[in-house]
């Protein structure tokens, strides 16, 4: 093999002579192996224009996870933001070299919610898997692999097909769908601030800097080529908002630029535009990426996965038949630019309508370029404020009559935003102005309790009351199903469920969190209230992986009802604190057990903290945290509802005890001495050979029955009496002591350590904080390492454990039917 036992600089130097030598491949961008961009001339208007980004490896590599090493790489750096990106990703080694679209994986670098500050080379950190997994099976179905023995003949012509040198003088940049984004992101910066508009005051009327860039985007000598976009460049200003006045008089408005267009000349210097005409459909398709953040989650303007779009379809066709769309009429009233209608075939019976007039604009300029819509059907409309008398005539005289409503499929993907939709630790105020409004939240705010706040509630709820006996498919988060807030909700939405399947949220542009997005369809023509519902499962890749039940739930049949009847009055026998922010798994981030009570700035008591727990109420109060613990979070269980349970549980001695061993020793029990007496040391002192006397023994005398409980009925199945007894543990359970001891022995064993240390005070010794303030996820210290993997290995095992117990004591409602492929996908 012609590149074995080299060093790593001599094998890239080889490989950028021998095959790139027509190019630059003396850049570095950040940490990034190997570059290959175009020569640049001496020009200020030039810019680098980059062909390859790659990882290099001396010895033989696994192309996959050299390519994820890449990705970490870019994305800790951010080199997308600062670099426009190349044509192809790749890697190689002395053996071969492997080449990848950009364009392919460009969507990771866009991931919520993950951390990137990771070192790139660590293949084994949980950031290095998750990358790892959403993009194996892209690299796998679109990489070029190329063996430098065996193909050279054939990498040399991809690479003169490919790569193209424009004869080394390129002046202009091409845009196309894979850098309209980054250039957006250029033009901010640059045009932006110089067109005359005050764009906190545009924001609120609609109007977004992205119809700007669009307008500039695809034009040609300064003129805006489609001219039925929002806002058209002509020459040296922007026309928009054209329309005819009361006297039937054409009107419009015009902007212009405060420098006399020199940025934007300057701008647009360095690029080539138009974009190649077989990109432009996907451009102003893709207008909902160019709206900021707040405006698409008030409006709407997400824009819906083909593939989910696909399927939503395939699913419409299975319950009304192979001719539906001949027999039935289709209204999308949240269109935004009407990607959801995509592969519907009867234009004469689609209508959509959307909030924003550019999103209308741009659906017509679709239609000119093959959209199957027609012009008359696709309109502006505020669906939450407009009466039905402003819709066109053709689709009142559908809702208008009752049989004809019964062929109405109203098939839509509403915006989601919520009055109050904050994280719990989130300092800002609530965007209590968001859904409220609007004349749908006036009307039904009384009727439908908290479920008004939001948006997707209000289209819902209209549909169900204003237009009775049509058929409803549409998008949303399962809450109305679930949630004890939707209630009345669920009351007043009286409906016969039809079919429906789920998939995980973030498979959606910009959506943040782990959780299920449902696509549910409706049968308005009935009265029937629904308990509950069973949804296929999907995975990002499409593949459908099992069955789920989601249930409605009553408020007083929620876990915290069970629990607030156990709680202890006594203050003087309070050894910890803990709480509730919500009974399901999305909030059992919150559930921790704390040695002091929180409270608000109002005075009062804070939600995390609001439970006192006592010797009186600590099995119940363990039972409470492990059942909520013991299972793994998950997008597909993140609002399922944690109940009441039957009474079984309380004549279980060993499954309580489970509890108490495994919220002793969970990460969440964080009880500090620093805060007062630690009365958790589930050991004493001669077990682990503490170097001093511990103030508190209170957990081992309660281990060892040697603290008197005056007990009431409903606590634990019996009537009140004094209860003292030495407790029993499973094997599982005394595998965690015996791990647990081991680590409160070493810890023992260190210089000046507190004798009274809890838990959390010995992980932090070892681990220590970082400059935030937060506890670090390692140590440096092997044997800690090792003794905490050790504790938290049995741990896992004593949760499963008592996992089967939480759904037959009935904390959980059981809602999987698993086939063959499920367990492997959810954990």
């Amino acid at each position: 093999m012609s590149y074995k036992n080299i060093r790593e600089e001599e094998l890239k130097n080889k490989i950028a002579k021998k095959y790139f030598g027509v190019f630059d491949s003396t850049k570095i961008f950040g940490d990034i192996d190997f570059c290959v961009t175009l020569p640049v001339r001496q020009d200020p208007l030039s810019e680098t224009v980059s062909l390859f980004w790659a990882e290099a490896k001396k010895g033989k590599s696994d192309v996959y996870k050299s390519i994820v090493q890449l990705i970490l790489t870019i994305g800790k750096a951010r080199t997308f933001d600062k670099q426009l990106p190349p044509a192809f990703l790749g890697a190689f080694d002395y053996e071969k070299i492997a080449f990848i679209a950009y364009n392919e994986i460009q969507e990771i670098f866009y991931l919520n919610d993950f951390n990137w500050n990771i070192r790139p080379s660590n293949h084994n950190t949980k950031e290095f898997k998750i990358v790892y997994d959403k993009v194996k099976k892209i690299i796998e179905d679109n990489y070029l692999l190329f063996v430098f023995d065996n193909d050279e003949k054939e990498l040399r012509k991809f690479i003169d097909l490919n790569f193209i040198a424009g004869k080394s003088n390129l002046s202009k940049i091409r845009i196309d769908k894979n850098n309209f984004l980054v250039i957006y992101n250029k033009w901010l910066l640059t045009v932006k601030p110089k067109i005359i508009v005050n764009w906190k005051i545009a924001k609120k009327n609609g109007i977004i800097d992205g119809d700007f860039y669009l307008a500039d985007l695809l034009s040609s000598d300064n003129k805006t080529l489609k001219d039925k976009l929002y806002v058209l460049l002509k020459k040296d200003y922007y026309q928009l908002d054209r329309k005819i006045d009361d006297m039937g008089m054409f009107i419009t408005r015009r902007t212009y630029f405060s420098d006399k267009q020199k940025s934007h000349k300057q701008f647009w210097n360095k690029y080539e535009r138009p974009p190649k005409e077989q990109y432009w459909d996907y451009i102003v398709k893709r207008r909902d990426l160019l709206v900021p953040q707040d405006v698409r989650e008030r409006k709407g303007s997400f824009f819906t996965p083909k593939i989910w779009v696909e399927l939503s379809q395939k699913y419409i066709t299975d319950v009304l038949g192979e001719d539906w769309q001949d027999e039935y009429y289709v209204w999308d009233c949240a269109a935004g630019t009407g990607n959801l209608l995509t592969g519907l075939t009867n234009k004469y019976n689609i209508w959509a309508s959307t909030l924003d007039q550019q999103d209308v604009d741009v659906m017509k300029d679709r239609i000119d370029n093959g959209a199957n819509l027609l012009e008359s059907h696709v309109f502006r409309f505020d669906f939450l404020n407009d009466d039905f008398s402003k819709l066109p005539e053709t689709l009142q005289k559908i809702i208008n009559n009752p049989e004809k409503r019964k062929k109405l499929v109203v098939y839509i993907n509403p915006p989601y935003a919520e009055a109050g939709s904050v994280t719990v630790t989130d300092k800002k105020k609530n965007k209590t102005n968001v859904a409220t409004n609007n004349i749908i939240w006036n009307k039904y705010k009384d009727k439908l309790g908290l479920a008004i706040r939001e948006l997707f509630s209000q289209f819902f709820i209209r549909i169900h009351q204003e237009i009775p006996n049509c058929k409803l498919a549409g998008f949303s988060t399962l809450k109305y199903i679930n949630s004890d807030g939707f209630n009345r909700f669920r009351e007043l939405f009286t409906a016969s469920y039809t079919s429906g399947f789920i998939v995980p949220a973030n498979t959606f542009d910009n959506v943040r969190g782990s959780f299920p997005i449902g696509f549910l369809i409706w049968n308005l023509n009935s009265n029937a209230n629904f308990n509950k519902i069973e949804t296929k499962i999907y995975d990002k890749n499409k593949n459908c992986i099992g069955s789920k039940k989601f249930y409605a739930v009553n408020k007083n049949k929620r876990i915290t009802q069970w629990i607030k009847q156990l709680l202890v009055k006594n203050k003087s026998e309070v050894i910890a604190y803990t709480g509730n922010n919500g009974p399901d798994f999305q909030n059992n981030i919150y559930l921790h057990i704390s040695s002091h009570h929180k409270i608000n700035k109002n005075g009062t008591p804070n939600n995390a903290t609001k439970y006192s727990i006592s010797k009186k109420n600590i099995i119940p109060i363990c039972v409470y945290f492990s059942v909520r613990h013991c299972i793994k979070a998950t997008w597909l269980n993140d609002r399922d509802q944690f109940l009441y349970p039957n009474d079984k549980w309380k004549k279980d001695k060993i499954f309580q005890n489970d509890c108490l061993t495994f919220t002793l020793f969970h990460g969440q029990n964080r009880i500090m001495s620093e805060f007062g007496t630690n009365h958790w040391i589930p050991f004493s002192e001669y077990e682990v050979d503490a170097q001093e006397k511990f103030e508190s023994n209170f957990m081992t005398k309660f281990i060892n029955g040697k603290i008197k409980i005056e007990q009431k009925a409903d606590f634990l199945n019996s009537s009140k009496k004094t209860i003292s007894k030495k407790l029993k543990f499973s094997l599982e359970a005394k595998a965690v002591f015996n791990a647990g001891k081991e680590l409160w022995k070493y810890y023992h064993t260190q210089p000046n350590c507190n004798a009274n240390a809890s838990l959390y005070d010995i992980r932090e010794h070892f681990q220590g904080r970082n400059t935030k303030g937060r506890m670090n996820n390692k140590s440096k210290d092997e044997k800690y390492t090792k003794l905490i993997t050790i504790l938290r290995e049995k741990l896992k095992k004593l949760a499963k454990k008592i996992e089967p117990k939480v759904y037959k004591y009935g904390f959980l409602n059981n809602t999987f039917a698993q086939n063959s492929f499920f367990s492997l996908f959810l954990f």
